[in-house]
């Protein structure tokens, strides 16, 4: 079977250069990026769209236009436009053809790009899509905490669970990869809950090694290094643990991590320094038509 991967850029934004590197100190941090004059730093909002015999697959939706143009300067969003349905288009991709859409989580960054633009109601697009979410993903999104209430966006889930198109994974047992047969055999999902309860890393196989989609579980570059992780996560210890693992597991595979926040990075490779720790190696600045 043919398959090829491709990186499309949407929307940009800009978070807090603080939490988003967590407990690393500014000197540290300064190093990877650089922060404008209120401390945010630049980042990317990149899915992935995957082609293969008979269907299209998008990985993620970025964070979309769908903030009214207060909180889209808060955040950091300067396009005025719905970036992604753009690059769709010019991929020969658009929303309306799209059969499957993989959310790994359900906060706004990540799944915002579901919804048409401010200007244009905020509506669900993608109308003969599949949406993939993980379990414990969705019941947070539903009934999220009161720290991490405000990445989740209500009217998202009620249009989701409205659309009859939504399919939920269930949670593996312990240390298992989840599966659906919605993607098939050769897809499967790390499970992550250190940075939120559920969160699918999507494993794609490709003849030269695994790619991983692997969201806020690594979201950059810098984050390859174990113990950096985000103020956003809510157990960054596990995070670490669980980062580990999957980082050692591809380096043993050849595995490579697609990155879905790194404004430089869209793909690499992973292995281990002199002194034995994780590092991005190899480093592809788009992904064109990687293909199988």
């Amino acid at each position: 079977m043919t398959r090829t991967l491709t990186s499309v850029l949407g929307n940009s934004q800009r978070l807090d250069g603080g939490a988003m590197f967590g407990n690393a100190p500014k000197a540290l941090w300064t190093r990877w990026a650089t922060p404008d004059s209120q401390n945010r730093i630049p980042l990317s909002c990149r899915a992935l769209l995957v082609r293969e015999a008979g269907r299209t697959v998008l990985l993620e939706t970025g964070i979309g236009n769908f903030f009214e143009p207060r909180l889209r300067e808060r955040f950091g969003v300067v396009e005025e436009q719905h970036v992604l349905l753009e690059r769709l288009d010019e991929l020969g991709a658009p929303h309306d053809q799209i059969d499957i859409v993989v959310l790994s989580h359900l906060h706004f960054d990540h799944a915002g790009g579901l919804l048409s633009s401010f200007d244009d109601g905020a509506q669900l697009l993608f109308p003969k899509a599949t949406f993939i979410v993980g379990e414990a993903a969705w019941d947070r999104a539903r009934s999220p905490h009161p720290r991490d209430r405000a990445s989740f966006l209500p009217a998202l889930n009620e249009q989701l669970a409205a659309s009859g198109r939504l399919h939920i994974v269930p949670e593996p047992a312990p240390g298992a990869p989840a599966r659906t047969e919605v993607l098939g055999d050769d897809w499967c999902f790390h499970v992550s809950h250190g940075h939120t309860p559920g969160l699918l890393a999507t494993e794609i196989a490709m003849p030269d090694g695994p790619v991983v989609f692997a969201a806020d579980l690594i979201p950059g570059t810098p984050w390859v290094h174990a113990p950096i992780t985000m103020g956003y996560d809510r157990y960054p210890e596990r995070l670490i643990d669980e980062k580990t693992a999957l980082l050692s597991d591809l380096v043993r595979r050849h595995g490579r991590i697609f990155y879905t926040h790194d404004p430089q990075t869209a793909l690499s490779s992973v292995e281990h320094d002199a002194r034995g720790r994780f590092v991005a190696t190899r480093p592809l600045a788009t992904l064109d038509e990687l293909a199988r």
